[in-house]
């Protein structure tokens, strides 16, 4: 395996230990912080907000002093500005997904790994999905 892949295999590890660290691999813990209308549960937002300070002070702090990523030849930064049906409807898809189920695919590998049979029917469910989407 190349060094890329090893990399990429060790932060995937750490996001999943952030993520169980953080509670977001609890189904219940996630349905709690989606419940607005009864006991909502606002600690995920805390561990987002974190994950969003700690990404946004790095990200600005290494990004004017770098030409290009250390494992890419080039910064993918989306141009796109447009919002078609096609996006918004995957968004509202996820969403819906996310809230029924309390479970969206980053946390789902963690899942996967310590509980079993909830997590592997998730992501298999996830991978269907993908598969059925036509191709651009």
């Amino acid at each position: 395996m190349t060094s890329q892949t090893w990399i990429a295999f060790f932060l995937g590890a750490l996001f999943a230990v952030g993520l169980a660290l953080g509670g977001m691999t609890d189904p219940a813990k996630v349905r709690g912080f989606l419940d607005f209308a009864g006991s909502w549960d606002p600690s995920l937002m805390f561990v987002m907000a974190g994950g969003v300070g700690v990404y946004t002070a790095f990200f600005r702090a290494v990004r004017p002093r770098m030409s290009r990523p250390v494992l890419a030849s080039t910064f993918q930064i989306p141009t796109r500005k447009d919002l078609d049906a096609r996006l918004l409807g995957g968004a509202a898809l996820f969403g819906v997904g996310w809230g029924l189920g309390g479970i969206c695919p980053g946390p789902a590998l963690a899942v996967a790994s310590v509980s079993g049979s909830g997590g592997l029917i998730f992501i298999g469910a996830m991978i269907l999905g993908m598969m059925l989407v036509p191709k651009r």
